[in-house]
């Protein structure tokens, strides 16, 4: 089975913990992503979201610059391992109810970071590759 290392984004846009929920908005700016992984010591703790900025601080009218990103982000966060197969990752997004996972390396370093989006990709991918194969071993059609 495939592992989630061949689809995993590498490059992934972090914080700390003490940040501003202000300064992780700003990160995501500049950054164009949605989502920024808080780290301490290289090791994910969370996860803070555009939504979670909208609904946790904009909505309830909070301050961005006095909220950090350890007051709203996610507390409960799930990883996975890069050498972890594609079906349990996905698995493990469907269980835990995300589009978004950090990938660790065998210490529990931040490795990367997987979204579903990357899966819809795989598969898009995928099917072009076997309507090839297919298109392939079948006479043409003849159009009239």
């Amino acid at each position: 089975m495939p592992e989630v290392k061949s689809i995993v984004r590498e490059q992934v846009v972090s914080s700390s913990p003490d940040s501003s929920l202000a300064d992780v908005a700003q990160l995501m700016d500049e950054e164009n992503v949605g989502s920024v992984v808080i780290v301490d010591d290289d090791r994910p703790q969370g996860i803070v979201t555009d939504r979670d900025i909208t609904i946790n601080v904009v909505a309830r009218g909070e301050d961005p610059t006095s909220v950090t990103a350890a007051d709203v982000m996610s507390e409960d966060l799930v990883t996975v391992e890069t050498e972890s197969g594609i079906f349990d990752v996905l698995r493990t997004m469907e269980e835990s109810n995300v589009r978004r996972i950090p990938a660790t390396d065998a210490d529990g370093n931040l490795a990367g970071i997987v979204a579903f989006d990357d899966f819809v990709i795989l598969l898009g991918r995928e099917l072009k590759l076997l309507g090839d194969v297919i298109e392939a071993e079948i006479p043409p059609y003849e159009h009239t």
